[in-house]
C-alpha cells in the first residue's frame, strides 16, 4: 500500500511537471507569426502562404497562428531585402523567390541561368533531387530553415511593339527586369535595353510607354491586366523558372517544440505540392487554356519552335558560361546531369 501511494505521488508530480513544461513552452510562442510574401492571394504565390498558414493553424490546434504580409510590406516593398530581414528576425517566416534571395545566396542564381530548364520535368529534377538538397543546405548555412519548394513559374516575355521570334526582335527594346545582375546580362546579350525597377514603378512605365515590355509568369497577365498597360504581344520561350522556398527564421524554429516543428514542415511540403499545381494550371494541359485566355484579350501569343528557341540559347550562352563560374561549376554540372537524366 505504501509503495502504491508513493507511485501515485510520483505520477502526480510527473503530471504536474509535464503540464508545467507544456504551458511554459506555450508561453514562449508568439501570439502571431509574420509571414512575408511578394504577392498575395489569389495568385499561386499568395495561395502558397495562405494554404500553409491555414494548415499550420489547424494542425497545431491554434498554437501557431500565422498572418500574411503580401507586398513585402514588412520591409517597405523592397523584395531584395527580404532574405536579410528574415535572418535578422524582422520577418518570422516567408515563401520567397530564389531570384529575390540570390544576391545573398549566390547559388540560387542557378535557376536564373538562361535556358537551363527546358520543361517542368527539369525544374522538378532540380528541386526534388540532390540539387534541391544541396541548396537547402546552403540556405541553412546562411541562417534560415528551409522546409519545402513551391513555384512562381516560367517567366515569359511581353511587349507593346512586335512579336518576338528571334533575338533580333529584341534589339533596342526597353524591358523592365528584376533587380538581378544575371537578368541584366541576359537581356543585354540579346540586344535589349534592360531596366531594373520595382513592380510598383514598372506599371506606370509600361502604361505610359516609357518601357516597352517585361517578363513574368503568365498567371500574372490576367491578374495585372497587362493588356491594359500596352502589352499586346506575348512570347513563351521558357528561358528560366523561379522556384519558391518555404522558410522559417532560425530562432523562431528553435522556439517551437520538436512536434510542432514537424507539423510546420509537413504543412509546408503539403502546401508546396498544392501550390505547384496552381502555378502550372492552364499551362501543362495540351490545349494550354491560359494562353487562349490571354489571346482573348486581343493579345498576339507566339510559341517558339525548337529551332527558334535554340537561337536564343546560343545568343545567351556566354552569359551562361560566365555565371556558371560564379554560381559554382560543380553545382551547375550536377544540375545539368540531373536534367539530362529526367523522365521524359
Amino acid at each position: 500500500m505504501k509503495l502504491r501511494r508513493s507511485l501515485l505521488a510520483l505520477a502526480a508530480v510527473a503530471t504536474a511537471l509535464g503540464t508545467f513544461s507544456v504551458s511554459a513552452t506555450a508561453q514562449n510562442y508568439k501570439a502571431e507569426y509574420k509571414l512575408s510574401l511578394v504577392l498575395g492571394p489569389p495568385t499561386p504565390w499568395g495561395m502558397a502562404g495562405k494554404i500553409w498558414a491555414d494548415m499550420v493553424k489547424e494542425r497545431t490546434q491554434g498554437r501557431i497562428n500565422i498572418k500574411l504580409y503580401p507586398g513585402v510590406s514588412l520591409i517597405q516593398g523592397d523584395q531584395t531585402r527580404e532574405f536579410s530581414a528574415l535572418r535578422q528576425g524582422v520577418i518570422d517566416m516567408a515563401v520567397g523567390s530564389t531570384i529575390n534571395w540570390s544576391p545573398q545566396v549566390k547559388e540560387l542564381n542557378l535557376f536564373s541561368l538562361p535556358f537551363l530548364m527546358p520543361d517542368y520535368a527539369a525544374v522538378d529534377a532540380l528541386t526534388q533531387g540532390e540539387v534541391g538538397k544541396d541548396l537547402f543546405a546552403r540556405l541553412e548555412k546562411a541562417g534560415v530553415v528551409p522546409l519545402a519548394w513551391g513555384e512562381n513559374g516560367y517567366r515569359e516575355i511581353t511587349n507593346s511593339k512586335r512579336p518576338i521570334k528571334s533575338p533580333e526582335d529584341l534589339k533596342g527594346m526597353k524591358l523592365r527586369v528584376v533587380g538581378s545582375p544575371l537578368f541584366a546580362d541576359t537581356f543585354t546579350a540579346l540586344g535589349a535595353n534592360p531596366t531594373q525597377m520595382s513592380w510598383a514603378d514598372a506599371q506606370p512605365a509600361l502604361a505610359s510607354g516609357a518601357v516597352d515590355g517585361q517578363e513574368n509568369p503568365l498567371f500574372m497577365f490576367p491578374v495585372l491586366k497587362l493588356h491594359n498597360m500596352g502589352q499586346k504581344f506575348v512570347t513563351t520561350w521558357g528561358y528560366m523558372a523561379d522556384p519558391l522556398v518555404f522558410v522559417v527564421n532560425k530562432e523562431i524554429w528553435e522556439s517551437w517544440t520538436p512536434a510542432d516543428r514537424e507539423i510546420v514542415r509537413k504543412a509546408a511540403l503539403d502546401a508546396g505540392k498544392e501550390e505547384i499545381v496552381l502555378a502550372r494550371k492552364g499551362l501543362v494541359e495540351a490545349d494550354k487554356p491560359l494562353l487562349k485566355d490571354i489571346a482573348g484579350f486581343g493579345v498576339t501569343v507566339t510559341q517558339l519552335s525548337a529551332a527558334e528557341r535554340d537561337a536564343f540559347v546560343k545568343a545567351t550562352r556566354p552569359v551562361y558560361t560566365k555565371w556558371k563560374a560564379q554560381i559554382g561549376s560543380g553545382l551547375v554540372d550536377k544540375a545539368e546531369k540531373a536534367i539530362a537524366a529526367r523522365p521524359k
